[in-house]
């Protein structure tokens, strides 16, 4: 029996191209049947029909259709890919522009921050209808890929709403280890490591070349400028919590409080050009590209020739599931114990196993604590997010991105407040689950100089300081008066 995979979010033709060129090139996958569905129909027939080239030219029995019906396209599927983004480059610009009104600088702005969070509330609703229908639709046992980002809230969503079979999916790690084979100066393939954590906040707690641990070469090399300079932001978090992480230093830096709240710390680590820390790196590259690809076509410049597979697990997955050959990656599931001190239920990516059984994760157990304790400011941060967009609520988005470390370090609660009803009244269109609902607004409350304030039954604690303050203040008049202080008991 063929394999079908419904390609949904098909208008991403690029990343899409490059998904299907790794199943085209998989033999265990070549009698595929690929139903490709967007909302955009002019990019869904450039696909459509670069896809029947690929196929052509490459000599594959394989197949290819395309659709505007996502419940005809999630039929009879085995694998259901999701690489959708809701909301064009218009809302992309909210995502950036409202927040840096209110002091609030992102670089990526996609998977936590402001933008991050509204990015979550208009992608959960149309991820749990995806799920919704795989469930009424797809083969008994279909898999989703998840790749929409912000991964971790999203699949967070996912694991609290469905039921479905899923695992989100981020090349972080392929990546870091590009760079941490540079830096030590040994070959990619021939590095052994165990991570575990959270998506674009993963931690290597294992590095080794051939039995030989690796970090106290990654602990020096971090020390010289040369090498720092490409990553400061994750060199910092390293030197300072002892573990390095999956994710580059722009999107690290709107992560974690230290590194964008002041122009200081903006002068000092985030300095390098575009996603070295650039403000707004994401959205103006998208902008460009967009921009561009108005007006020509993506595909063009790509070539039908199908080579080598990419560094992207999806069609590594399905050839697992496939064959029943085991293959092992890092994927993003629910926290059923896998990571023992952050919470159940939350998104942790961890290593998993597929075979033609499913997908396993597996076990890590504690992360060390200070990773654990900056994994936790950005969960907090996910579960109120899923939360908001699951449930409507806007009060729940005022929490999530009051939480929010890098909006927290430059922002009051009442700047966040507004920015949010900002924001929700700007994409309410694109926010179906928030309709006839507002933020409630918390205005200053003026207090008149003369205010005086109401009596209350004082605190025991300050009552303690009160008397050593009457105390101190009685020593103090004695010592004016020349009484001698009273002798030393016995």
């Amino acid at each position: 029996m063929s394999t079908k995979i419904a390609m949904i979010g098909a208008g991403s033709v690029v990343f899409c191209k490059t998904l299907m060129s790794d199943i085209m090139a998989t033999p265990a996958l070549a009698d595929t049947e690929f139903a490709l569905m967007s909302r955009t129909e002019g990019k869904l027939r450039r696909m459509e029909a670069f896809g029947r080239r690929m196929i052509a030219e490459n000599g594959l029995p394989a197949r290819v259709w395309a659709t505007l019906d996502r419940r005809e396209a999630i039929r009879d599927a085995d694998f259901v890919v999701v690489m959708i983004q809701v909301g064009g480059i218009d809302t992309f610009a909210e995502d950036y522009q409202i927040p840096l009104k209110y002091g609030i600088d992102q670089c990526i702005g996609d998977s936590l921050g402001p933008g991050g969070i509204f990015r979550g509330l208009r992608t959960i609703p149309v991820l749990v209808d995806i799920a919704r229908d795989m469930e009424a639709l797809a083969r008994p046992g279909a898999i989703m890929l998840q790749y929409a980002n912000p991964m971790a809230a999203n699949c967070l969503a996912l694991g609290k709403a469905t039921g479905v079979s899923f695992v989100g999916l981020c090349h972080g790690v392929q990546t870091t280890l590009d760079l941490i084979a540079r830096y030590c100066g040994v070959p990619k393939e021939e590095i052994t490591y165990t991570c575990g954590g959270i998506n674009h906040m993963d931690w290597f707690l294992r590095l080794e070349h051939k039995g030989r641990d690796l970090y106290p070469t990654l602990r020096e090399v971090f020390e010289k400028p040369e090498y720092y300079k490409n990553e400061k932001v994750r060199g910092e978090v390293f030197r300072h919590f002892g573990y390095f992480m999956t994710e580059s230093t722009g999107h690290l830096s709107e992560y974690i409080p230290w590194f964008r709240k002041n122009r200081r710390a903006l002068d000092l680590y985030c300095d390098e050009p575009a996603f070295g820390g650039e403000s707004g790196a994401y959205f103006n590259w998208c902008r460009l590209v967009a921009g561009k690809y108005a007006v020509e076509d993506p595909l063009a410049y790509e070539s039908a020739r199908i080579e080598k597979r990419s560094v992207e697990y999806c069609s590594y997955i399905m050839e697992a599931v496939a064959t029943g050959r085991p293959f092992r990656f890092m994927g993003n599931v629910r926290n059923d114990g896998y990571i023992s001190n952050l919470p159940a239920g939350c998104c942790v990516e961890v290593p998993t196993f597929a075979d033609d059984a499913g997908l396993h994760p597996t076990v890590i157990g504690d992360l060390p604590p200070q990773c654990a304790a900056l994994c936790m400011s950005n969960v907090s941060v996910q579960v109120l997010t899923a939360e908001a967009a699951l449930a409507g609520d806007p009060e729940r988005v005022v929490h999530a991105a009051a939480m929010d470390p890098l909006s927290g370090a430059v922002s009051t609660l009442r700047e966040i407040r507004e920015m949010c009803s900002e924001m929700l009244e700007a994409q309410r269109p694109l926010l179906p689950q928030f309709k006839d609902k507002s933020i409630t607004p918390r205005p200053v409350i003026s207090i008149p100089s003369d205010c005086r304030p109401v009596d209350v039954p004082l605190d025991p604690a300050l009552a303690i300081g009160k008397r050593f303050s009457q105390l101190v203040t009685q020593g103090e008049k004695q010592e004016q008066q020349g009484v001698p202080e009273p002798a030393p008991a016995g």
